[in-house]
């Protein structure tokens, strides 16, 4: 490789770093427990994406350069010495600014082809937990109350997809407070026809009835989760001493009671689906 095409691949190497750590942030979400080897995940994209500029640049063909007109003899005016300077500055901030974008775009090429997908990142987020309670009112179901689904119970469709990948891999336990035995037949029905029950994960058994919320608090504790999720902040801060880890689904994004509760307005925002 020429001497100037190594000095142009330092250059680019250089410019990258700190695009490469908001790419990597944004497009490569690391399990809670594994917050400590984010240097060996920057050390190896960074390897990689250095050998994405190497074969750039050995496969771009190599560019004449642009002979330089000769200098008048004489001796030069200072307006005409102050133009070229000007002139030198331009043209190096241009060489600057295109750089910078041709070190954005390969990176972007190549986090493109290393997206995580949605069941990649469930598991990271999930810290690679393999159970998990979920209450239904507020995170599942359309419906905020007891006295709601009495009338109808409608489970939210931008939740779905993020649900049937935790069954993929968590053994679930939905849950929730009800009043009478019509409101447990309206939920599981309507988890039925949203297809819940067809991907193998979840069976109706998992499905947990109860008519109060100590007793709903009472269920979590005794299938001692690695996560729960509920949508009710007394029942979040009553069992932060208990559970591993813990999300509270809130739209006003409150204030974080624990070092293990999180909080996000929507389950499906929690895993980078809106």
């Amino acid at each position: 490789m020429a001497d100037s095409s190594k000095q142009e691949l330092v250059q680019l190497i250089k410019r990258f770093g700190a695009y490469l750590t908001i790419k990597i942030s944004k497009l490569l979400p690391i399990s809670l427990q594994k917050m400590q080897d984010s240097r060996s995940v920057g050390a190896i994209a960074g390897l990689a994406v250095a050998i994405v500029f190497t074969w750039r640049l050995l496969r771009s063909p190599s560019q004449p350069q642009r002979r330089l007109p000769k200098r008048q003899s004489g001796t030069p005016s200072s307006s005409g010495a102050n133009t070229n300077s000007n002139a030198n500055l331009v043209v190096s901030g241009v060489s600057s600014s295109l750089e910078d974008l041709r070190a954005q775009t390969v990176v972007d090429e190549f986090f493109q082809s290393v997206k995580p997908t949605l069941g990649q990142i469930v598991r990271q987020k999930l810290s690679e937990g393999r159970k998990v309670t979920c209450r239904l009112l507020g995170v599942i179901l359309e419906e905020s109350s007891p006295e709601e689904i009495q009338k109808q119970a409608t489970v939210r469709s931008p939740v779905l997809e993020v649900l049937l990948e935790i069954t993929k891999f968590c053994d679930l336990y939905l849950m929730e407070t009800v009043l009478d035995d019509e409101s447990e037949r309206k939920v599981l029905l309507a988890l039925e026809d949203a297809g819940i029950f067809t991907s193998g994960g979840l069976v109706k058994d998992k499905v947990l009835f109860c008519s109060t919320e100590i007793g709903r608090s009472s269920f979590v504790r005794q299938l001692e989760p690695d996560w729960h999720i509920d949508s009710n902040p007394e029942i979040i801060f009553q069992l932060s001493r208990f559970i591993k880890y813990q999300l509270h689904i809130s739209p006003n994004r409150p204030e974080r009671t624990a070092p293990n509760v999180f909080s996000t307005p929507s389950l499906e925002q929690f895993f980078g689906c809106v």
